[in-house]
């Protein structure tokens, strides 16, 4: 199965928080991850503003990264470019979206290098980002 996890999945995935027993559930089928270049800074963006939040210690945060960088190269992550028409999607979905569904912009990134990638499921425990994912048609899971 090929996945596309947006941040906050993935640092569920990865730390711990109310949403990290569904993230491994979920990962227990072995999905490979499309990683491009956003959620990859995003990912780490978010660990560190957990640090800076003190919600997790510079030891939890390393931990979290070692295993990251460590099954990255061991391939559950596929890097993938973060394609230049993932902009003018992004700008769709805004147009059609936004005011009805309140999505972020990185939300709407997201679900546009989803929509490019084609994975065969975008995990993402995000609300407004599912809707925006289940109206363009991709598979969202959790439900």
């Amino acid at each position: 199965m090929i996945a596309y996890a947006d941040t906050g999945f993935l640092i569920s995935l990865y730390g711990r928080d109310a949403n990290s027993p569904v993230a491994r559930q979920l990962a227990t089928s072995q999905p490979a991850f499309l990683l491009t270049s956003l959620g990859e800074t995003e990912f780490v963006n978010a660990v560190e503003s957990l640090v800076f939040r003190n919600y997790w210690s510079r030891a939890e945060a390393s931990a979290v990264m070692d295993k990251f960088l460590q099954q990255h190269s061991t391939g559950v992550f596929r890097a993938v470019p973060f394609a230049a028409e993932t902009w003018d999607s992004a700008s769709e979905l805004s147009r059609l979206h936004t005011a009805a569904m309140g999505t972020r912009t990185l939300d709407v990134l997201h679900v546009a290098a989803a929509l490019l990638l084609k994975p065969d499921v975008f995990f993402t425990f995000d609300k407004r980002q599912a809707k925006l994912a289940r109206a363009v048609r991709l598979k969202v899971a959790p439900k």
